[in-house]
Formats: C-alpha cells, structure tokens, sequence
C-alpha cells in the first residue's frame, strides 16, 4: 500500500459511477489516506481496522464499501453501523443517505432521548442500514416485534476504542450474539487501544489492518499550544483568548455537565455567544445546540466529551481544553474537532497547577513539546473584575432559575434584597438575566 502507487479518484479504487457522482456532488474531489487504502480492501470483502487521525474521512472508507454492495444486492437490514455518541449516529445516517440519495437508501436511526415508539415506526419501514448507539439497539432488539438484525451483511465500529469501554461493553457483546457471524466487519477509530485489539481476534476474520496514521497522532495542520496559569484566572485568560479570537469558531472542552453550563453562563453574560452541549441536556436541546453552532447564531460552543468523538463541523477554527482531560487519550479526539479535512486549526490547553501531570501525559502520547501561548498578562488582568462579577451572577442564575418554574412564587422584596446583597451590579439587570437566561 505505497502512497505513491494509490488512485487519485475514487473511480481508480473501484467505486462505481453512481457513487462517484454522489462524492463530487458532496464535495469529495479525491479521496482521502485511509480511504485510498481502505477501500479497495473493502470492495474485495475484506473485513477492515483503520487507524487514522480524525477529521481524515473515515465514514466515507466504510460508507462506500457498504452502499456499493447495496446497490449491488438491495436487502431490509443490509447494515448496521454503531456509535458511542447520539450526534455521531445522527451525523452518519446524514452521511450515509446524502451519499446513498442517488440510489435510494433509507437509514434509521436508533439512539436515546427519542421515542422509542417513532423509532419502531422507522424500522417497520425496513430501512437499508440501522445507525445506532449500543444501548438503544439492544433496546429495540429485545423488545420491537419483527426486528431483528439476522440477515445482516456489514457491521461498523466507528470510534471502535470508545464502544470497547466499560459503558458499551456489555451491550456489544449481547449484540454480537444476535447477528449474523458470516459477516463483513469495519472497526474504524482515531487510538487504538488493547480492547479493540481484542475485539479484532473475536469478531473479525483475517482482518486487513489500515494504518493510515501513526498510533496516537494529531494532523500537521494543526498549531497545538498550552498556557500555564493559576486556577484563580482560568476564566480570565479563557476570555481573553475568545475575545482575541472573536471572528473564530471555538470549541471550549470542560469536564463535567455543570461546569459547561456554568461557564456558558458566564461567557453569556459577557456578550459572548456560547451555547452549551451535554451529556444530561435532553436529545432536542442537545441538537437544538448543535444546529446554533453549526449555523453561525452562536460562535462558541462549550462542551463536555459527548461533543469531542466524530462530529463533523468543518468550521471549526479553535478548540480550548479549559480543562485538560484526565484520559490523554481524549485529548487527540478533542483536537480533531478542529483542522480537518485538510483545514488548518488552532488548539489551546489551559493547564493550572493541578492538572500538570494530565498534561505531561498527553505530551508523551503525543510525542512532542508543544510551545507556550503567547499572552499578555497585564491585559488579561484587566478583565479580573468583569469576569468575576459576570461569574457571580452566573451562578446566582444557576440557583435561582428552578425557583422561576416551581410551584413557590418569591417575594419580591426578598428576591431584590438578595440579589443585591449577593452582587453589586443592578437589580434590573440580574432580574433581566434571570428570566431571559
């Protein structure tokens, strides 16, 4: 599998005509590393593990394959592709039916926070391919009547690494007992780890493996860099970077649900346009979120992990680790929000004195030191009184809102008199803030 000897276009590897229209109509001029190398593989029957960095196309490296086949011999149930994440599975089907339009596929989608009921509905259809996460497939697998996954042909993995932890495990192996073993199999992610190889030998067989990136690597159009800081001026020097950046895209990565929602509160009551995305938001709010950010109406995202793994938003210029994840792993998915597709990007890790040794690590998976943001501490001081007041009022907000849907109506000389002991900003303005947040 030389570079030098791979076909430029995806007719060269052997994509029939109507999916080659179907690329170029996506935008897909000539293919990409791993799809140069995986694909052929894949039209040959091969079962397939492809490593490759994020951002590189590896849903077209499996979509081709399988909607090739398809159109070859068209069958109910044909696929199944699974997903750690409900904004992944829903970006594939996507995928999957622009690239299928021309041909008619149908996909379903099956994932949580949707009625299950509408979804058994979908599947009566007897789409082509099944886009789901784990659980919601076992779901629909032990309880829909008619629907069963025995006459499959293709199984794909994507963000294999990820399906294999313990979340998913169970609900893999239950699933791998209710398909088919004569099978073609695609296991596709970003880190290869000891569980996805030990998934290669009980699932696959004489299995092609594609590395089309080095174990752990970040693409070279990205410029990655690290601030130290003190935990006390975390938000200031966030503020300054985005204020920086303010004709950007960014992508701002926390650890926790409550902390996104807080520091989107935050940047909110700066005149930043955040919106946040997590794993405990309902499914609505959650693609609601997404849909602001991909559109343009908000230009900051701030996320937990849920948003770190697939999603392809190609507009993304920054990405900001406001906390470094504790997994370094993770990390290489983070960044690869940014950059892809041959884009370039900017990654930027805010690094306190309690999160050091997380972030050696990640130097060492990586392979390399990444060089020092250049900040102006002076200028970032300034913004110490606005951003701690902007604080406060954010997290008054976050108490108070519950009170604004309960049963229990507050005083009103008691909600006046505690807000403005609890800040010195206006009255008018919290109440403001309050009820429009």
């Amino acid at each position: 599998m030389e570079d030098d000897g791979s076909p430029k276009t995806f007719a060269g590897l052997g994509v029939c005509e109507e999916l080659v229209e179907a690329c170029k109509s996506l935008g897909w001029e000539t293919p990409s590393k791993i799809q140069a190398e995986a694909i052929p593989y894949a039209l040959q029957g091969r079962d397939v593990i492809g490593l490759a960095q994020t951002g590189s196309g590896k849903t077209g490296a499996f979509a081709l394959p399988i909607l090739q086949a398809l159109l070859q011999k068209p069958q109910p149930f044909f696929a199944c592709v699974l997903s750690p994440t409900r904004e992944l599975a829903i970006q594939i089907s996507e995928q999957l039916e622009a690239l299928g339009s021309g041909i008619g596929v149908k996909c379903s989608v099956l994932v949580g926070g949707v009625d299950m009921m509408q979804q058994a509905i979908s599947l009566a259809k007897r789409p082509h391919i099944v886009v789901a996460t784990p659980g919601r497939l076992l779901d629909h697998l032990s309880n829909t009547k008619g629907f069963s996954l025995r006459a499959l042909k293709y199984l794909v993995l994507d963000e294999a690494d990820r399906l294999l932890n313990m979340d998913f495990e169970r609900a893999i192996d239950d699933i791998l007992k209710d398909i088919p073993k004569e099978r073609r199999t695609y296991l596709f992610s970003a880190t290869m780890t000891k569980k996805v190889s030990k998934l290669q030998r009980a699932c696959l067989r004489d299995p092609l493996k594609i590395e089309a990136a080095s174990k752990y690597s970040t693409v070279d159009t990205l410029k990655q860099h690290y601030l130290f800081i003190p935990a006390t001026y975390k938000d200031c020097y966030l503020v300054y970077i985005l204020v920086r950046m303010s004709g950007s895209t960014s992508m701002v990565f926390t650890r926790t649900c409550e902390s996104a929602r807080l520091l989107a509160l935050i940047l909110r009551n700066l005149g930043l346009s955040a919106i946040p995305i997590n794993g405990q938001m309902s499914q609505a709010k959650r693609l609601g979120s997404l849909n602001k950010f991909k559109s343009g109406e908000c230009n900051i995202l701030i996320c937990t992990d849920v948003a770190s793994r697939g999603l392809d938003i190609p507009s993304v210029d920054v990405v900001i680790n406001y906390n470094i994840p504790t997994n370094s792993k993770d990390y290489i998915h983070r960044v690869g929000r940014t950059a892809r597709a041959g884009r370039s990007g900017l990654a930027i890790s805010l690094v306190n004195q309690y999160e050091v040794e997380w972030y050696r690590q990640i130097e060492l998976l990586i392979g390399k030191e990444l060089p020092e943001y250049q900040a102006n501490k002076e200028e970032v001081l300034l913004l110490l009184e606005r951003v701690s007041d902007a604080r406060r009022i954010a997290q008054m907000v976050r108490y108070l809102r519950p009170w604004k849907y309960s049963d229990i109506k507050i005083p009103g000389v008691f909600a006046f008199l505690f807000l403005n002991v609890a800040s010195p900003i206006t009255n008018d303005y919290l109440l403001h803030k309050l009820y429009s947040t």
